[in-house]
């Protein structure tokens, strides 16, 4: 399900013009991007968590050149899905 598509869903069942549902979802990503960036969860009571999560320096090797290169620690995001949003998925 693209964007567009969950745009047109909410749009229908909820009778706001489309353009303003997009301008929502578009705000709502922006603030989870900028949480994010700045090291804040985001917690969504029933759906799930965004969350930060650091990666380990590690060692890999680049196999094209046959040398050892380390990959600093770096944080990443991700997403934890709430337990009754797992059970949802699950049926």
């Amino acid at each position: 399900m693209t964007k567009a598509e969950i745009a047109n869903e909410i749009s229908k069942s909820t009778g706001i013009e489309k353009t303003a549902v997009i301008s929502v979802i578009e705000q709502f990503m922006t603030v989870v991007k900028d949480s994010l960036a700045h090291g804040e969860n985001v917690y969504l009571r029933g759906f799930g968590s965004f969350i930060v999560k650091t990666r380990a320096e590690k060692t890999a090797r680049n196999i094209s050149k046959n040398t050892t290169i380390i990959i600093p620690a770096h944080n990443i995001p991700a997403f934890k899905p709430a337990n009754s949003f797992k059970e949802e998925v699950a049926k």
